[in-house]
């Protein structure tokens, strides 16, 4: 069962007790050159998401485990990278570790540089169509490795009755074990950054095609 917490203010902990738990938080990036708009949209939405993290801690229990994306090291140096990618989720991070809860490595270095670095051929603009086809293939048989990976990890390590929080992008395709609960963290603000991400990426094309 899923909840999405921006439509359900108080999620009643009766129905929530047993097994395990985690809490998915959808995961945005600043980026160096990103619009004073943008960040202003990401600043409420981390806002919130603190705000929503409180509430089901408070109903539900605290936080064992912490797993974010793209960390294949857990601990202070997994803290380190978390802070590096993402100072607004480090935030909610450092205060949770702060709380006992343990930040997991997340993913396998191996199969991570080299689903980045499928990816990165990818964003060059190929020009043979052969070229892109055996490197988009690639790039899909890594993904699935590196779902594959994510999804029997936080299967492993999170045990029995504990609660854990995972940060990621959305579109992702990982399956999480049937018997772990998702609870989907999307306040209002994730709606306007959608929303705008889509409009910006509308006029974007528009411009293209003129």
């Amino acid at each position: 069962m899923s909840e999405e917490l921006g439509k359900i203010e108080k999620p009643s902990a009766e129905g929530f007790k047993k097994g395990r738990k985690l809490y998915f938080v959808p995961l945005f990036y600043a980026g160096k050159d990103a619009p004073a708009e943008y960040l202003e949209k990401l600043d409420k939405y981390w806002d919130q998401v603190g705000q929503h993290i409180s509430n089901l801690e408070s109903r539900l229990g605290r936080i064992s485990r912490m797993f974010h994306e793209l960390i294949p090291t857990g601990g202070e140096d997994g803290m380190k990278t978390v802070q590096d990618l993402n100072e607004k989720c480090y935030k909610i991070v450092k205060s949770e570790s702060e709380k006992g809860a343990k930040l997991e490595a997340t993913e396998e270095s191996e199969l991570l540089t080299e689903f980045m670095d499928w990816g990165r051929c990818l964003s060059i603009g190929l020009q043979n169509q052969n070229v892109f086809t055996r490197i988009y293939d690639a790039y899909l048989a890594v993904s699935k490795k590196r779902n594959e990976f994510v999804a029997n990890h936080i299967n492993e390590v999170l045990k029995a009755e504990e609660i854990g929080i995972l940060f990621m992008r959305d579109g992702h395709q990982v399956q999480f074990p049937t018997d772990i609960e998702i609870f989907y963290v999307a306040p209002p603000a994730l709606d306007e950054i959608n929303r705008w991400i889509r409009d910006r990426e509308a006029k974007s094309h528009d411009q293209g095609t003129d």
